[in-house]
């Protein structure tokens, strides 16, 4: 698909700004009436989907010319999906489609931000997006009995992500999800220093065909282990295995899990048992790619039937994120002892976004703390003393702004309180 192939749907778009908000009849408080935050940031319609939306049509009609303030525009957006969302509650339009294709346009055309040039080049040169990283990409797993897939032929393969393998404050996670497979029975191995980026996030930036190459050398690499069942805790990763690389026609038939997922199946299978009480009231964070955007990918190959009435031949089915990853990480914290799950305002395909998607955290890290701040300010409201979440980045950009805030609420990974428990 390409831009123009959603030219239709963006002169669809009324400028009615339900984009911009969470749909009435799920409003719980007009505290938390916003799900975008780009637009509740800037405050100017352009930064809405809507506005985006008139970009693409301006674009395909070569009605402006490329300035700052338009590439400002188009990458301050953490690409969350919260408006595309929104406005499928009530419509049957692709609106993040078209925003991801005006920012692949723009990389077409060179019209870049040179922070996301360094990003796409260390993916390139060293297999990475974390620029500069000086810990070796398997060294989390260092005292762990994970063996080596890129050795040996294994049926499971966990997969730790870039934004664990070369974050400290991170690696916990990883080694509780390694410790609680273990636990299980669950022989699940690891790429260690092999493991490669997933590609995720160069989409996300709008820069497709390095996203592609990089996809094909990294899917190569896991069928090399012979694995059947590919687990991961980073929510990026999860959108990139299970939605995008569906989306392009290279998933094949490997199973794709979330970490959260395994462990709600162990836990029922009963190879799982939380015995020890973990005396802790807490709010979850739906990830942005592991709720609404990670419902999955659904093909489809068809033409909008002239006419009044917006209908298409065959059926169109859309995907509205209801069929995310919703239920196994909230099922998990249910089953540990003293544990209290309160719910936000704004929870599953209307969560608000952690603020780190989309480039936003390096093109603009204070607008990433900002939306983070809301967030934040949403799960205290709930009286919780810890934020829980199911992704690397959401979790990175939790904690940067509870330090700048000095915010007296904890930020976790499940994996880490259910280990806690076990």
């Amino acid at each position: 698909m390409a831009l123009v192939d959603y030219k239709s749907d963006m002169e669809m778009c009324c400028r009615c700004s339900i984009c911009k908000f969470v749909p009435l009849e799920k409003l719980k408080d007009i505290r938390h009436s916003w799900v975008c935050p780009s637009i509740a940031r800037y405050n100017y319609h352009a930064y809405s989907g809507g506005g985006r939306m008139g970009f693409g049509v301006a674009l395909l009609e070569k009605r402006f010319k490329y300035s700052d303030k338009l590439l400002e525009v188009v990458y301050n957006c953490q690409m969350c999906g919260a408006c595309d969302i929104s406005c499928k509650y009530a419509m049957d339009m692709e609106v993040l489609e078209p925003i991801n294709e005006v920012r692949i346009q723009c990389v077409e055309d060179g019209k870049t931000l040179p922070v996301l040039d360094n990003i796409v080049k260390s993916m390139r040169k060293q297999g990475t997006m974390v620029a500069g990283g000086k810990i070796k990409r398997g060294e989390w797993a260092d005292g762990l009995d994970a063996k080596d897939a890129a050795k040996k032929k294994c049926e499971v393969l966990y997969y730790a992500g870039c934004r664990v393998a070369y974050d400290r404050d991170r690696w916990k996670a990883a080694q509780s999800a390694i410790k609680l497979l273990a636990k299980a029975g669950v022989d699940a191995d690891i790429l260690g220093d092999s493991e490669r980026c997933c590609g995720s996030r160069a989409y996300q930036m709008g820069y497709k065909e390095d996203f592609l190459a990089q996809a094909k050398s990294t899917l190569a690499l896991i069928k090399k282990t012979g694995a059947k069942t590919l687990v991961t805790g980073c929510a990026d990763c999860y959108y990139a295995f299970k939605v995008l690389y569906d989306k392009f026609g290279l998933k094949g038939n490997l199973e794709v899990l979330h970490i959260t997922e395994y462990l709600d199946r162990l836990l029922k299978e009963g190879k799982l048992k939380p015995k020890k009480k973990v005396a802790l009231k807490v709010t979850y964070h739906d990830p942005c790619r592991l709720g609404r955007l990670g419902e999955p990918y659904t093909h489809w190959k068809g033409k909008p039937v002239p006419g009044h009435i917006r209908i298409f031949d065959p059926p169109k089915k859309f995907r509205r994120g209801t069929n995310g990853v919703y239920e196994p990480p909230r099922d998990v914290l249910k089953s540990i002892p003293g544990l209290e799950l309160i719910e936000m305002d704004r929870i599953k395909e209307y969560a608000w976004c952690c603020g780190a998607g989309g480039g936003v955290k390096e093109s603009n890290p204070e607008f990433a703390i900002w939306t983070a701040d809301k967030r934040i300010e949403e799960a205290a409201a709930t009286g919780a003393e810890a934020l829980v979440t199911a992704c690397p980045g959401c979790e990175r950009n939790f904690s940067d702004s509870i330090k700048a805030n000095k915010a007296n609420i904890k930020v976790y990974d499940i994996a880490e309180l259910l280990e806690r428990a076990i």
